[in-house]
């Protein structure tokens, strides 16, 4: 069980975003992917779940390999991927014209999800999923009923993760989950992150800028530039590099962490 890249390019025009990336991410394991703006870490999500085909290589999810299926035959087989993987982007993409209920459900009312339970799911256990993940989210029913536009944005953050929990992903994907968050709010959907992870026991991938949580919960840190991996290592070794930019990247964030810090 895990998301393999082989040696994977990709470019749009004569930009390389993509050169010869080769990672692995393995089962119940969280990784960061940093770097500048611009190096690629946004595209490689969406080359998992199959929004981009790649120029060249080899994506793996689990026995699938995404990078196969941009043929007639192989587009049937992706659906299953995406069953896999539970997307969450920067911003909430809620639809306004539906409840907070009915967008966290959105996902269980799909023929996709009827496939993977083998039938239609009852309202009765649409309703129990839908406040499961409100709890997992640590939301409480009051916000149901209500619109996105009726509550903060913070909320709005959770309800899309409650939303792209409800179908039981194996793998979560977080494309800069903190976007538009004051501090607080962006250690307390951190911190929410890592305990999703842990407790749900899935795998994890958080594109981020954020080098304090990376270095608090990520399991591996992969640091793009230039569309190459510089050092994919855990946080104690990542913070040890003698890479410069690597270490520039983490220079000012190592100096705002208390002095009794230490890496779990």
């Amino acid at each position: 069980m895990s998301i393999r890249f082989e040696e994977v390019h990709k470019s749009f025009g004569p930009k390389k975003i993509l050169d010869g990336v080769t990672f692995e991410v393995k089962k119940g394991e969280i990784l960061f992917i940093l770097g500048k703006s611009g190096m690629g870490k946004s595209v490689t999500l969406k080359h998992i779940i199959g929004v981009l085909e790649p120029d060249s290589g080899k994506i793996h999810v689990d026995q699938f390999e995404v990078s196969s299926m941009f043929t007639e035959q192989g587009r049937d087989l992706l659906p299953k991927v995406r069953q896999r993987c539970g997307m969450v982007f920067q911003h909430p993409a809620l639809l306004d014209s539906l409840s907070n209920f009915d967008n966290i459900a959105f996902g269980l009312r799909t023929p996709q999800y009827r496939e993977k339970i083998g039938r239609e799911p009852s309202v009765d256990e649409i309703d129990s999923i839908v406040r499961e993940k409100l709890k997992l989210v640590h939301l409480t029913p009051d916000i149901l009923s209500l619109f996105p536009g009726e509550v903060s944005y913070g909320v709005q953050k959770r309800v899309s993760m409650a939303r792209t929990l409800a179908p039981g992903p194996e793998y979560l994907l977080f494309d800069e989950p903190t976007t538009g968050l004051d501090p607080l709010s962006t250690s307390s959907i951190n911190e929410l992150i890592n305990e999703l992870s842990r407790t749900l026991k899935v795998t994890s991938i958080i594109v981020s800028h954020d080098m304090a949580c990376a270095l608090s919960i990520a399991d591996q840190i992969l640091f793009l530039d230039q569309g190459k991996i510089l050092l994919m290592a855990p946080p104690s070794e990542v913070v040890k590099s003698k890479i410069p930019l690597v270490s520039e990247f983490f220079q000012e964030t190592l100096s705002l962490l208390p002095p009794d810090w230490r890496f779990e």
